[in-house]
């Protein structure tokens, strides 16, 4: 079956923010994240999207089950720590709208939703007045113990999306690996396109 993709708002948006938190656990625990999350932490991340009326979250759903969302908000209401990656670049912060993140199921993926997560979220940037989208993602060493054999670049699809990597604006990050007893900091590289 065919997920039917949506944007999301007010107290739809709400609603599915637990939904969401688990799928985030549950994909993001793959390569490249090896991402050891919790519930505690999933709700203070995304919390800011249930009260910023800019906020926009595209949801992915399987009948009533959540298989897939993306989301995104101006990037200047997002951690600081991200912001922080454009200084002394002559990109302003303020006016980039940031694709935050895009998790799939793997039984959903191959079928388009990726590119639907894109369209919807840049149509929201441009409908708020926003001229340029960026995204990061986490660069890991290609010698990493728990990377998969065969694992798959997304680069070839963020490139035919018009998105291009930003020399220089990196922002550093910390989360908990699996196998890992506490949080390290990764490099997240943005990508970024004009709208």
């Amino acid at each position: 079956m065919t997920p039917d993709v949506r944007p999301l708002t007010g107290d739809a948006l709400r609603e599915v923010l637990p939904q969401l938190a688990d799928l985030r656990i549950t994909v993001f625990r793959d390569w490249p994240y090896l991402y050891d999350g919790d519930a505690a932490y999933e709700q203070a991340y995304l919390a800011p999207y249930a009260r910023n009326p800019a906020a926009c979250v595209i949801g992915a759903f399987d009948g009533a089950r959540l298989v897939g969302a993306a989301t995104a908000l101006p990037l200047m209401d997002h951690a600081d720590d991200f912001s922080a990656a454009f200084a002394g670049s002559d990109i302003a912060p303020e006016r980039l709208w940031y694709c935050a993140e895009s998790v799939l199921l793997p039984a959903y993926r191959g079928q388009g939703i990726g590119h639907r997560f894109f369209d919807l979220r840049e149509a929201q940037a441009r409908a708020l007045g926003f001229n340029a989208a960026a995204f990061c993602t986490v660069t890991r060493p290609r010698n990493h113990p728990l990377r998969p054999l065969h694992a798959r670049s997304l680069q070839p699809f963020w490139r035919a999306r018009g998105y291009e990597p930003l020399e220089g604006a990196v922002a550093q990050f910390a989360w908990k690996d699996i196998g890992e007893t506490a949080e390290t900091t990764k490099p997240l590289q943005f990508w970024m396109r004009v709208l």
